[in-house]
């Protein structure tokens, strides 16, 4: 029989070093102002900061700013349009991290209907039908590892007792355009290069073994998991460096996270995303950290359940597979699986990737985080995971 699969919409994709020359064109296919949406350190601390602002005024480009501290919250999205719907902008700019682009999918799908965003997240409040339109969004990764330029949710969170992460998700949110220039992820310091970029080895390999994985997804995960191999621990051990094997690590994770990007837009996640919800709501973890924190032991418990469940389940072989590439080895079924947590393991030791309970994870939080576990990315998971092991996988990091 013959696969059956959909794509859903992706932005237009301009990759490479020094792309960032091309912003000003793209913006001007929609007009002269901009808002742009960007982190509050790195990037406007940057030398492409300056470069960039020479270039906007070359082209008679105005624009604001709205800085992006942390993760963010629907109030500032909501403040954010309070405060610019009447600015006549025609296009939106997301420039920098997973946060800063997200922030800036949900202003611009909010900029013109002025609405709250509470309307439309998924799993609070009413989740009316988003009707937009959308304002222009062009976004611009300066991170390796959340993929966020290549997909329709804003991930928004409010943190505490009653907190939660939560989508705002529309097709309308794609991008128009993403440029992802590795260039822009010279001033990443070694932990973000490592949180980052665990989440985009999580989010390739949860969207290999997702229950909707399909050749195509497949075959871009596969292309980004041999990018990951040959550019993350040089990009790592030589954080800053402008050498050509540093920026070649640059351009490979680059790669690996557009390509995570891509297909968990289309394959949905597994169990470490699942879980990431609420350790990321309740408690003060960054995402990344989450992700490089679980998945050795995400990876040990759903191989068990496989082998114990669903023996003939392909994601096993997707497992193997992945163990050889990562340890550049001819190693075959079980020898490949544990191959594969053992690497996972070690490299969780040698990033040096905090457990929850650095951040107040203890055990009488678990039952909480079960029971808030089971949204979408877990359903994808390639086995249905029992509350008891969902909560040893949390016991296990804290």
């Amino acid at each position: 029989m013959p696969e059956t699969f959909s794509i859903a919409r992706l932005p237009k994709i301009i990759f490479g070093a020094g792309t960032l020359s091309q912003l000003p064109d793209e913006i001007s296919r929609f007009g002269t102002k901009v808002l742009l949406v960007t982190g509050d350190k790195s990037f406007l601390a940057s030398q492409a900061w300056v470069e960039l602002q020479s270039q906007l005024d070359r082209h008679a480009i105005a624009f604001d700013v709205i800085p992006v501290r942390d993760e963010p919250s629907p109030e500032l999205v909501d403040a954010a349009v309070r405060d610019h719907a009447d600015g006549g902008f025609d296009v939106v700019v997301g420039i920098g991290g997973g946060s800063a682009v997200d922030a800036a999918k949900a202003i611009a799908g909010l900029l013109i209907p002025a609405n709250s965003v509470m309307d439309h997240l998924e799993g609070v409040g009413p989740e009316l039908p988003y009707r937009g339109p959308a304002t222009p969004l062009i976004c611009v990764p300066t991170t390796a590892g959340t993929g966020s330029e290549a997909t329709k949710n804003a991930v928004l969170s409010r943190h505490g007792a009653d907190g939660f992460k939560k989508s705002f998700r529309d097709d309308a949110l794609v991008a128009v355009s993403a440029i992802v220039d590795p260039d822009l992820l010279t001033t990443c310091p070694k932990s973000v290069i490592a949180a980052n970029g665990m989440d985009a080895f999580t989010q390739l390999l949860e969207s290999l073994t997702s229950t909707r994985s399909n050749a195509m997804t497949a075959a871009l995960a596969w292309s980004g998991l041999e990018r990951f191999a040959q550019g993350f621990w040089d990009m790592w051990l030589l954080e800053g460096e402008t050498g050509p094997r540093a920026q070649e690590a640059r351009t490979h994770m680059a790669y690996a996270s557009l390509m995570s990007g891509i297909c968990l837009a289309q394959t949905g996640l597994g169990s470490v995303h699942g879980l990431a919800q609420p350790l990321g709501s309740l408690f003060p973890i960054p995402h990344g950290v989450v992700c490089g924190t679980l998945v050795a032991e995400a990876t040990d418990i759903n191989i068990r359940a496989l082998i114990e469940r669903a023996p003939s389940s392909p994601a096993l072989s997707v497992y193997a597979r992945a163990g050889a590439l990562m340890l550049s080895d001819n190693l075959r079924g079980n020898d490949a699986l544990d191959g594969l947590v053992r690497t996972l393991r070690d490299w969780t030791e040698r990033l040096e990737l905090p457990r929850l309970g650095t951040f107040g994870v203890g055990d009488g939080d678990v039952d909480r985080i079960v029971a808030n576990s089971r949204g979408s990315s877990m359903q994808t998971n390639p086995v249905v995971l029992s509350d008891g092991e969902i909560a040893e996988l949390v016991q296990r990091r804290i």
